[in-house]
């Protein structure tokens, strides 16, 4: 997959794809847009029914990292354990990771070894990168995670998440992750009262994930876009 890094309109980084046709955020900035979507919309909301200050978040398209990077930042200043695990396809090479601007952008140049770190840690093993965040990467399709089961034939348990970020390309260019059928899976894979969140407030989009069994609700999106989705996994009493 051919990649090359763009800068967006708050000056942080971000990535496009010709192929596809799509930046892996939003040309007006990738750092306001993940904080607004992920942080602010997700991490915060999460945090509110956590009161044990632990959260299992469950990442839809690792991508450039940022979303790993800012909940890392915020884990330590709220002092909140984080078990992070991300789902990736095609990991940033060396060169991309190093260029990414992030921990300067943030006037954070200190961070720079444990971004990297967040990229170069070992796949498929959970990994301690910092006191408040351990974080456990998969090299694999979200439909096949998605679709593990328990059972003798499946030794790994499914964990339940409170959190989901999901991040994964627009519908436009990856359809097939959008749909009622990954939504299911997405539920599924939510503790009762969990939430996932995410830029994309397609109308067909809402209307899968409330085929799914979520409660969903519109929020005002970032810089330049009108919308985006809360979807909330109910408590049955």
């Amino acid at each position: 997959m051919d990649r090359k890094i763009i800068l967006t309109g708050d000056g942080s980084h971000s990535i496009s794809v010709p192929e596809l046709n799509v930046p892996y955020h939003s040309i007006y900035g990738a750092v306001q847009e993940s904080m607004h979507v992920f942080i602010n919309a997700g991490f915060y909301q999460a945090i509110k029914s956590t009161p044990a200050r632990q959260i299992k978040i469950l990442e839809v398209g690792f991508g450039t990292g940022l979303n790993a990077l800012l909940t890392l930042v915020e884990a330590e200043k709220i002092k909140t354990k984080v078990y992070y695990e991300a789902i990736e396809l095609y990991p940033l090479n060396n060169e991309e990771i190093r260029t990414l601007n992030y921990c300067r952008h943030l006037n954070r140049p200190e961070l720079q070894p444990i971004f990297e770190e967040l990229h170069s840690c070992k796949w498929e093993k959970e990994i301690p990168i910092t006191k408040y965040l351990a974080l456990l990467k998969r090299n694999d399709n979200l439909l096949n995670l998605a679709g593990r089961r328990t059972g003798p034939e499946f030794p790994e348990p499914m964990k339940l998440f409170e959190l989901i970020y999901f991040d994964a390309f627009a519908p436009n260019a990856q359809p097939e992750l959008w749909t009622k059928e990954v939504f299911d899976r997405m539920y599924a894979m939510l503790e009762p009262g969990g939430i996932l969140v995410t830029y994309c407030s397609k109308g067909d989009v809402r209307r899968a994930m409330i085929a799914a069994g979520f409660e969903v609700e519109k929020l005002p999106g970032p810089p330049r876009k009108r919308e985006m989705l809360r979807a909330a996994h109910p408590i049955v009493i």
